[in-house]
């Protein structure tokens, strides 16, 4: 019986700063990566911790109020640590940088600290340390290493390539069976690509761009996708392969299988993702508890808001988030059908009924049986269908187009809309009776606009998706790209983000889309959001997320990408300053 996988420690990382928005931003996203995080404000606490802890990495600011970080960086080489230390800085400068990386600084970071660049950075350099420690260990046991390499070689649980230049397989372990099928006695010798040509050829795309750059890939997450094999999500590295005298010879591929992983932490993911509904901010999570309370209930429930804001992501979630997930679900568009069809459409019609009507047809209602129907675009729907709708809702039953015979509703109605039902109540258009019938319970989606802050958020998910679309590996936007998506308006709001980010992917052969890779119409003049900024001008975008987080200047800053000194020393140019407030 095998022998179950002991579980890996999580490596330690010291952040050391005196802004508390920058410890906290560090080491949640740290932790979000799978770090065990220590923080520190000053020297002394800095101290305490790293000699009393095993660390891995240590990220150290260079101004702590009056103390320098550059001291403890020269007293840790001093010590002869192996421990990695990478500089922070708000302010920087070339003998900073310089000064740093002469006392032995691993990295320098200048901040604001985008969150990929944070963890790249740190993946470099826990990599850093464990390559320096297994030098260490080879130079103590150099003739045990050799005479175990192969052992060694077999028996890591990760599956490892060696190729060639052109791509033909120099050796491979047995792992790699574990993970693709294919046995070491039929690769090794064979080109890679002729190996494997039943998947998504996810590493075949990684070791051409290692070949191609001569610069290693570290911990890509991929989803492979195999014929008669489960799916698979990997950690793809590679890097160059060298001889003694440093003459490159191909590439390393290493494939870790953590599919598992994958799967704990989908089942662990935070309340940011809901059913596929993205969102941190306050009006977003209130939708995400509303929704849970609902979703086990037969409560009539309509859903509104404007075009784009995931209005049928919110029925989907009431769905399949509750007791009738394994029943039918069932949508119409209301608007999208004349009066007579849409008629039969919701209730069907039987044999006869009218010209063309040659068989009996069942209706919406009767094939939702005892799911769910949604009814999309409401408010576009004619009063006399607005009259037979508000029958099934009272008394829960219908009759087919042309039948006498009354049929049971037990179908749960969710009912959403881009309209001002109200406005359309008092106008007359709507039936108020009906109106009250569906607003039992109503989930109104906050625009774009009011949730700015979830932008970041929803970038990132949008890029991980189009990754898998597109199989092109970029890592986000730039700072232009994210100040522009903060200024702008949002008109078709998240669908309008999710366009944008896909045809930045069309357009984008980098690492970063950049502010050319956008539709053409946002790269006009920036409009206003809120609040009395002029449109595009810095001190106006400034004021406009200052107004919108209500002068909380730690989360307007992390809205504006910088550090709280830099928005400060902005406000002051630009003489901002909070109404009734001296400045």
């Amino acid at each position: 019986m095998q022998e179950p996988e002991k579980m890996q420690p999580k490596r330690k990382i010291l952040v050391v700063d005196d802004e508390e928005s920058i410890r906290y931003t560090f080491s949640h996203f740290l932790k979000e990566a799978g770090y065990e995080v220590f923080t520190a404000s000053d020297l002394k606490g800095a101290r305490k911790i790293l000699f009393h802890t095993r660390l891995d990495l240590v990220f150290l600011d260079i101004v702590l109020g009056a103390e320098s970080g550059l001291d403890l960086l020269k007293q840790l080489k001093s010590l002869l640590l192996k421990l990695p230390v990478v500089m922070i800085t708000g302010k920087p400068t070339l003998d900073n940088a310089t000064d740093a990386l002469r006392r032995g600084a691993f990295d320098f970071l200048i901040k604001p600290v985008r969150k990929d660049d944070l963890l790249r950075a740190a993946a470099l350099a826990i990599s850093h340390k464990a390559l320096i420690d297994e030098k260490e260990l080879v130079t103590r046991e150099k003739e045990k290493y050799r005479t175990n390499l192969e052992a060694i070689f077999q028996s890591v649980n990760d599956a490892i390539i060696t190729v060639d230049e052109t791509m033909r397989v120099i050796d491979a372990n047995r792992q790699i069976e574990t993970i693709s099928g294919m046995s070491v006695r039929k690769v090794v010798g064979k080109a890679f690509d002729d190996c494997f040509t039943r998947c998504s050829h996810n590493c075949s795309k990684v070791i051409r761009e290692t070949l191609k750059s001569k610069k290693p890939i570290r911990e890509l997450r991929m989803e492979c996708e195999h014929h008669e094999r489960p799916r698979q999500v990997v950690l793809l590295s590679c890097s160059p392969l060298t001889d003694d005298a440093g003459t490159f010879m191909g590439a390393v591929l290493v494939v870790r299988d953590i599919t598992r992983l994958h799967d704990l932490e989908e089942e662990l993911r935070d309340r940011s993702r809901f059913h596929n509904i993205i969102g941190r901010s306050g009006r977003v999570q209130s939708i995400f508890r509303l929704v849970e309370a609902l979703s086990d209930l037969d409560t009539t429930v309509l859903v509104t808001g404007e075009s784009g804001t995931g209005k049928e992501l919110v029925a989907n979630a009431l769905h399949y988030s509750g007791k009738r997930a394994k029943r039918p679900f069932v949508k119409v568009n209301c608007a999208a059908l004349a009066e007579n069809l849409l008629e039969s459409e919701l209730f069907g019609h039987v044999k006869g009924a009218f010209t063309g009507a040659i068989r009996d047809k069942q209706g919406r209602f009767e094939l939702a049986k005892d799911g769910t129907i949604l009814l999309d675009e409401i408010g576009d729907i004619p009063p006399r269908i607005q009259a037979k709708l508000l029958r099934v809702l009272e008394a829960r039953t219908y009759e087919r187009v042309g039948d006498a015979v009354s049929r049971k509703v037990d179908a749960r109605v969710i009912a959403s809309t881009n309209r001002n039902l109200r406005d359309k109540v008092k106008s007359g258009e709507f039936r108020e009776d009906l109106y009250y019938r569906l607003n039992v319970v109503e989930i109104s989606l906050p625009p774009m606009r009011e949730r700015l802050e979830d932008i970041p958020l929803l970038v990132e998910h949008f890029c991980t998706v189009f990754e898998g679309t597109f199989g092109k590996i970029i890592n986000g936007v730039s700072e232009e790209v994210m100040r522009l998506f903060l200024s702008y308006p949002w008109p078709g709001n998240v669908r309008e983000l999710e366009h944008a980010i896909e045809h930045a992917f069309v357009l984008c052969n980098d690492r970063i889309i950049l502010p050319e890779h956008l539709p053409p119409y946002m790269l006009g003049p920036v409009q206003k959001v809120a609040g009395t900024g002029k449109k595009g001008d810095e001190a106006g975008l400034i004021l406009d997320i200052l107004t919108q987080t209500d002068w909380n200047i730690a989360k307007a800053a992390r809205m504006l990408s910088m550090s709280r000194p830099t928005l400060y020393r902005k406000m002051r140019e630009h003489g901002i300053e909070k109404q009734g407030e001296p400045g």
